[in-house]
């Protein structure tokens, strides 16, 4: 988990601006506007939050769509170690994907403010700009987190909730399942388990997959995290959807699919050669341990 965060953040960075910030225009550009205006430092707002609680919602994640496996192997066939149909995995699939939102989405709200808290406000004859510089809104993740929980309570760390569960349920089935059946697919017969080039491989695709069809709900959950640093523009998810498309039609809800697309790759590679190695070498302990 956190080698996806550190792989990953920069272009999530990139993904955010574009999804809920103004006038950024193109992927590149936003990369060099970013670049001008706050250096490399301006990729790296908002990591150390997912950095230090990735670990977590990483664990939990793997853990439950692996035992939901074990689970429903046990209920349908008496031995959990039998390898799970399509539809028991698609299952454990979107249930990880409900338990990463509780985990995941005050993270993902104090990651998004800010990334965000940088940017002027734009609404229609109302503009306020961010406060002077070095004089941020919030001072890092825990001021953060601390002056939502203040001014909005568990209301406010938990906004986006909705927009979350419609993208992480789906999202997660298109995150395990390519991932399993690329991987059984590369894997020659006869062995135990896929080679690291293999699980790199299935888990980029899985990732691109999943990323590009989580992006139109993305899109809205960023909008509705974003909103709140200084106004309150959106009631909720239908809101903001509504809202989007009446301003600036269908093609805001496809924004940032292309840094999402790429960003799924490395990030999703990381995180399945990190899980698989990491799963091995304590296998391994336990045999040498136990023999």
């Amino acid at each position: 988990g956190v080698a996806s965060v550190v792989v990953g953040h920069p272009l999530d960075t990139i993904k955010t601006r574009l999804q809920a910030g103004q006038g950024y225009g193109n992927t590149l550009n936003c990369v060099l506007t970013v670049y001008r205006n706050e250096s490399v430092a301006g990729f790296f707002k908002g990591m150390s939050f997912p950095l230090a609680s990735v670990g977590i919602n990483s664990s939990v994640v793997f853990g439950v769509f692996s035992n939901t496996q074990r689970l429903l192997s046990q209920l349908r066939h008496g031995d959990p170690a039998r390898t799970p149909s399509l539809t028991d995995m698609a299952l454990a699939s979107m249930v990880a994907g409900f338990v990463s939102v509780v985990i995941g989405t005050p993270v993902e709200l104090v990651k998004i403010r800010l990334q965000m808290q940088t940017q002027p406000y734009v609404k229609a004859k109302v503009k306020l700009k961010p406060t002077a510089p070095g004089f941020p809104v919030y001072r890092g993740p825990f001021h953060c987190f601390r002056t939502v929980l203040q001014k909005e309570g568990i209301a406010g760390i938990y906004r986006g909730t909705g927009a979350m569960l419609l993208r992480d349920v789906p999202g997660y089935l298109f995150y395990f399942v390519p991932y399993t059946i690329f991987c059984d697919w590369m894997t020659p017969e006869g062995c135990v388990s896929p080679s690291p080039s293999s699980v790199w491989l299935a888990g980029g695709v899985a990732g691109a997959i999943s990323w590009a069809t989580a992006t139109p709900m993305d899109v809205v959950k960023s909008r509705l995290q974003a909103d709140g640093v200084y106004l309150n523009k959106y009631k909720g998810t239908l809101d903001c959807i509504l809202q989007s498309y009446q301003n600036e039609g269908l093609k805001v809800f496809f924004r940032g699919i292309t840094v999402n697309t790429v960003r799924g790759f490395p990030t999703s590679s990381a995180m399945f050669l990190g899980y698989e190695l990491s799963l091995k070498a304590m296998k391994r302990d336990q045999t040498e341990t136990n023999p």
